[in-house]
């Protein structure tokens, strides 16, 4: 089974810039999408032999996720409770019959970090979620989780020290997530990859000199880790700030 995830900044934006050819080249079993950006019925998507789930953001043309799925799953939740987190439409949750997928698009804690505090205790949430949830069934996590979690996963690591996306803080809870017993799959396959980013800021060249970040993953249960069968970063995927990112595993 093929599984995709992208930041796509934009889908009305990325369509334009080739989104559908791509999803037609990968050919995914699911394919999840973070900042979309729109309101229901901004966007019609032709897309054979696929269920579509939105959840979308209150405000307009703001954050929003979507999954595309060729399995209908047992169940679709929207949001993990009610708060503040469903107006921005950053969480959706698949059941399938042997996993369950959650779509997540972590919030940003800003340039200043004005939004850090909010930020920790949404990471907290999602960790006793995705708890609760792995109690039934293994979980695949996967989006813009918006944290580079080690000196490897950015270009320029000790000039962003303390930078949004890799505070102390940030990072700190990434390593609470993976010890309650969660695995980084592109890091399980390579540890020691350098360069492998998903991220590149709009400057001038700055994509095309890879000085980027790692901040989208796919997450998964450790009792799901041997089903694996290769995670990949498709960086030459153009369309959007992030790159697409796939997990393939045995069904």
């Amino acid at each position: 089974m093929k599984l995709v995830s992208w930041n796509v900044n934009g889908l009305r934006a990325c369509v334009k810039k080739g989104f559908l050819d791509y999803f037609s080249e990968v050919d995914a079993d699911i394919f999840c999408v973070q900042e979309t950006k729109l309101q229901e019925g901004q966007i019609q998507l032709e897309l054979d032999g696929y269920h579509q789930y939105w959840n979308y953001a209150v405000k307009k043309g703001y954050s929003g996720t979507a999954v595309f799925s060729k399995v209908k799953p047992l169940s679709v939740r929207y949001g993990v409770g009610q708060d503040d987190s469903e107006e921005e439409g950053r969480i959706l949750t698949l059941e399938f019959n042997d996993f369950i997928l959650v779509n997540v698009y972590t919030p940003n804690s800003q340039r200043d970090l004005a939004r850090l505090s909010y930020r920790i205790k949404w990471e907290d949430r999602i960790r006793d979620y995705l708890k609760g949830l792995a109690l039934h069934k293994p979980v695949v996590l996967c989006g813009d989780l918006n944290v580079a979690y080690k000196e490897i996963d950015l270009r320029n690591a000790k000039s962003n020290m303390g930078n949004s996306g890799f505070t102390d803080e940030e990072r700190g809870k990434m390593t609470e997530l993976l010890q309650a017993g969660f695995v980084d799959s592109f890091r399980h396959f390579y540890p020691d990859r350098e360069g492998a980013y998903t991220w590149w800021s709009y400057m001038n060249k700055v994509r095309e000199r890879n000085i980027g970040w790692r901040i989208d993953y796919f997450i998964v249960s450790k009792d799901f880790c041997n089903r694996l069968k290769n995670a990949e970063i498709h960086s030459e995927v153009m369309g959007s700030d992030h790159c697409p990112v796939v997990l393939e595993f045995d069904k």
